[in-house]
């Protein structure tokens, strides 16, 4: 591994990924574990860094490591400050990193941004994919979706993030299905895109409806034989769509990217194709390594 120059690391919390880049910024190795912030305490983080990494570090220097995400939350390795909207998605000026035992490593923690005043309202991890899409395209003008458990709207103006939302869309979703009643009708398989699109145009229609229509699905299940596959459908359609309602203002005739992988951006880009918008879809995890390329070149200035 002789060829790693820098380590990024992009560390969620459930979820650990690190590539290995050399000194044109070009990957040469990458691993992952599932050793996210929720698995760990404070003391925990450098050995989990240390299992991915550890024969990728030279001897007879110190490597740096630049990682993004909730590893600089509040439960994270260190508590990295917020910068305060509007701003540039990735600035060195208020982050830092933990010092280490072991002398090979100089970590770098990239703050997060967080807007004050009538709409409170914080992110860690996606402003670095915000980075990479404005180093990708740096006219970018519009509106970025993040999907997750916690998803963003983002609106982004002359290379800075002017203003965002936060829905907690996805974690209402998890815990109707494992913990409210609606778990008696619900399962992991199969999918019925008709239903998904009828319940987004009954919230777009309807949005304060979603309390009654959400019980809709237990009463069908147990009256009319809901099959388990179209109630799935119908959960999902409702609660993405009672978001993309209530953000109509974001994205309603606006320059739309989402940035994710796999079903959920598919879900928030089906939803919204139905609602009349046309979404790019860009991939989460290459704007993520660009977002932290650009952090990595401009820490270099700073700390040669």
């Amino acid at each position: 591994m002789k060829d790693i120059d820098w380590i990024a690391a992009d560390w969620g919390t459930s979820n650990l990924r690190v590539w290995g880049l050399n000194r044109q910024c070009q990957v040469v190795a990458e691993r992952s574990s599932d050793q996210g912030m929720a698995k760990l305490d404070r003391s925990g983080f450098e050995p989990a860094l240390l299992a991915l990494t550890n024969d990728w570090l030279p001897q007879n220097r110190q490597t740096p490591v630049v990682c993004c995400g909730m590893v600089g939350a509040r439960q994270g390795w260190i508590e990295v400050p917020y910068r305060q909207v509007p701003c540039k998605p990735v600035g060195f000026d208020v982050g830092g990193g933990p010092e280490t035992r072991d002398p090979r490593l100089r970590v770098f923690i990239l703050s997060g941004v967080k807007q004050t005043g009538t709409a409170p309202d914080v992110m860690r991890g996606e402003e670095t994919q915000i980075a990479g899409i404005i180093s990708d395209d740096p006219q970018f003008a519009g509106v970025l979706c993040l999907p997750g458990t916690h998803t963003k709207w983002v609106r982004i103006d002359a290379g800075e993030i002017v203003r965002f939302r936060t829905f907690m869309t996805g974690e209402l979703f998890d815990l109707l299905s494992a913990h409210s009643v609606l778990r008696h009708s619900l399962d992991g398989k199969g999918s019925d895109s008709v239903e998904f699109a009828t319940s987004i145009e009954a919230m777009d229609a309807e949005a304060a409806q979603l309390a009654s229509r959400l019980f809709s699905i237990r009463a069908q299940a147990l009256v009319s034989e809901l099959s388990p596959a179209t109630a799935k459908a119908r959960l999902s359609g409702l609660l993405i769509g009672a978001e993309l309602a209530a953000a109509k203002d974001d994205w309603f005739d606006q320059a739309l990217t989402i940035v994710g992988n796999g079903p959920q951006a598919e879900l928030y880009a089906e939803g919204l194709r139905v609602l009349g918008q046309a979404p790019r879809i860009v991939d989460a995890s290459h704007v993520t390594l660009i977002g932290l390329k650009w952090a990595y070149l401009q820490i270099a200035k700073e700390f040669p």
